[in-house]
């Protein structure tokens, strides 16, 4: 079986990633293993759609080695995804710490349609806290060097509702 659209896959890499600075060294943010593989559904993934383009008709076992640029990825900072927030949104009862809040910690928040999602503390203003919604990766080149772990048809579930883990 290859890599297409509707088929479930399952990745072992290690990404590294780096600014667009020309200098800029390459450092690693994430590793997968194959006990813990990384898995998506092709063509409902999230993911920049050049990741998938780069696996595409690959096969079980087949190692990979790409660089998706910023653009290709989750593109350049925006900077209407910083804002204000009053802390008093982010209380006990909510389940939120006062050390949670701390400069360079990622919220775990939920969206008003009930999806995860996070935002990065950026600073301290008093009585609100100035949080980056950007992607993590935002304005990183991504490279990623890997294997294909597994590949398996989706079930009609999985298509319909999306893939989770």
């Amino acid at each position: 079986m290859k890599i297409e659209e509707n088929v479930v896959v399952g990745l072992t890499y290690e990404l590294k990633v780096t600014n667009e600075q020309p200098d800029s060294l390459p450092f690693s943010v994430e590793v997968r293993d194959k006990d813990d593989p990384f898995y998506f559904l092709v063509g409902d993934s999230g993911l920049p759609k050049t990741f998938e383009k780069n696996l595409a008709d690959k096969v079980e076992g087949d190692q990979f080695n790409f660089t998706l640029s910023v653009e290709e990825a989750y593109g350049k900072p925006d900077d209407e995804l910083i804002v204000s927030v009053p802390k008093s949104q982010f209380n006990q009862e909510r389940g939120f710490e006062e050390e949670m809040l701390q400069e360079g910690n990622f919220l775990p928040l939920i969206d008003e349609d009930g999806y995860p999602m996070q935002a990065k503390v950026v600073k301290d203003l008093g009585e609100e806290v100035l949080l980056d919604f950007n992607h993590p990766l935002t304005g990183m080149n991504l490279h990623f060097e890997g294997e294909v772990f597994a590949i398996r048809e989706a079930t009609d579930k999985e298509k319909e509702e999306g893939f989770r883990v």
